[in-house]
């Protein structure tokens, strides 16, 4: 049996972690550092830490933070934001991360992704994917949600993946910090698209059904959340032990 992976998710706006709805109004959601290995300890399958802002303010993923936390954890650890270089890559890697996010800058220079996936490896290289539903499609929003691209998430998801690109991670803006579930519509649609693995994100409550639905309904191999580990209201080694009670079983128990 394919085991599936829980991963929770550090959104960090000037070195703190936040949580917003639909990509807004964020609030402080605790210490990124503190966090990481609270979440660690209690057997999340992996990390993803993604500086929000960074792409918006002109500025890099801050490299001392992501030492910091990578000193931390010992599971794998993605960090995405400002990303716009094998060089800023390089930077993260080195700090300690084992894979790298690339969102905006890859749509507006798709090159970019092939090649980093030449310099660094598929295996090190994630495909942040935004998308909103709009005009009865799905669309690929870039800068923290604020820019509609006008490329449809199909067409995207399917050229990330034949540039190379290791794993997607896919949010639904719609559902973020919703609480509501995932959305299994656009989960589905993607993970029935493509071969590489796909993480779903956005609308995760504190509800165990609501990571059966995704891993069951869909091909996802991996769903992301925050809020609900933030606070403590579905904690992991709480959800990792409903799921296998429904024999969905994650890498690390």
């Amino acid at each position: 049996m394919l085991t599936k992976r829980i991963i929770p998710c550090l959104d960090i706006k000037d070195g703190q972690t936040v949580k917003g709805v639909n990509f807004e109004n964020l609030k402080y959601a605790g210490d990124p550092v503190q966090l990481a290995k609270k979440y660690s300890d209690q057997g999340a399958d992996e990390l993803v830490f993604l500086d929000i802002t960074a792409t918006n303010e002109k500025r890099k993923t801050v490299v001392e933070l992501v030492e910091r936390v990578a000193k931390n954890v010992f599971i794998p650890f993605t960090v995405g934001g400002g990303i716009n270089s094998v060089e800023d890559i390089g930077a993260i890697l080195n700090a300690g991360a084992d894979k790298v996010s690339i969102n905006s800058a890859g749509v507006k220079n798709p090159e970019l992704i092939s090649e980093c996936v030449n310099y660094f490896g598929s295996q090190c290289i994630v495909a942040a994917l935004d998308a909103k539903r709009c005009d009865d499609d799905y669309y690929i929003f870039i800068n923290a949600g604020k820019v509609n691209t006008g490329k449809k998430l199909v067409d995207w998801a399917k050229e990330v993946e034949m540039r190379g690109a290791g794993e997607i991670l896919l949010t639904s803006m719609d559902f973020d910090g919703t609480q509501k579930g995932f959305d299994i519509e656009m989960n589905k649609l993607v993970s029935n698209l493509v071969k590489i693995p796909v993480i779903a994100s956005g609308g995760a409550g504190a509800n165990s059904k609501h990571f059966r639905d995704v891993f069951e309904k869909t091909n996802v191999d991996a769903a992301l959340a925050a809020s609900i580990f933030h606070f403590d209201t579905l904690p992991v080694k709480k959800l990792k032990e409903e799921l296998k009670n429904f024999n969905i079983i994650t890498r690390k128990v």
